[in-house]
């Protein structure tokens, strides 16, 4: 009974928070529409609320603005809106701070959270898993010199916390995992290892057939 308890729950329980996550991601985003006059919210026209159609609505203008500020008009509003922005004192710290932060995430050329490291955390002797930001900048570059590299390190199993490192690259191996098997690793606390990396077989070359004598 214990066995198949537990089977029961290892079909279950991912099932569930997959459920329970998409219904908060949904919800949340249905609330754009409260921005929307009664009269014109597409429950006013079908009768009966459906959900998900904050979903569609978010996407449409994220690829709107998106299009809009991609050409000449778009930036010139973009920036009328920052210089705006950057007037008000406490919004102006929290807008550039997250938007610089935005930027290096998803930034296309960028190298923040491109390559998973494997280095030696707390101490000397453990090892964990770490992301590469970059290297060094401002003051500290000045004192660490240009081989170093900047890392951070997610805490288990709740990755949006940890902590940022500096150490020399030297002290730095580069995995031949991709971020997202490495953050499955992290999560699963070791549980769900990425498969082992497999070298390519080396081509022989075909051996000349034997000559009698």
């Amino acid at each position: 009974m214990k066995k198949y308890f537990v089977t029961g729950l290892l079909i279950w329980i991912p099932l569930v928070i997959t459920a329970v996550v998409l219904a908060w991601i949904v919800n949340t985003l249905d609330q754009i529409l409260l921005v929307v006059p009664p009269s014109v919210r597409p429950e006013a026209f079908i009768g009966f609320h459906v959900p998900g159609i904050g979903v569609v609505v978010s996407l449409l203008l994220i690829l709107l603005t998106g299009l809009a500020a991609a050409n000449f008009v778009g930036q010139h509003l973009v920036k009328f809106w920052e210089k705006l922005l950057s007037r008000i004192p406490v919004v102006k710290s929290i807008y550039y701070s997250v938007k610089q932060v935005s930027d290096t995430l998803l930034s296309s050329n960028g190298q923040a959270f491109r390559k998973a490291l494997l280095i030696q955390y707390p101490r000397e002797g453990m090892w964990t898993i770490g992301f590469q930001t970059g290297i060094p900048g401002g003051d500290a570059a000045h004192h660490l010199g240009s081989d170093f590299v900047s890392v951070y390190v997610p805490t288990t199993p709740n990755p949006t916390s940890g902590f940022f490192l500096m150490l020399p690259r030297r002290d730095a191996i580069e995995l031949d995992m991709s971020v997202d098997e490495a953050l499955k690793y992290i999560i699963s606390m070791g549980v769900v290892a990425p498969p082992p990396h497999r070298a390519p077989a080396p081509s022989h070359a075909a051996t000349p057939a034997l000559q009698n004598p």
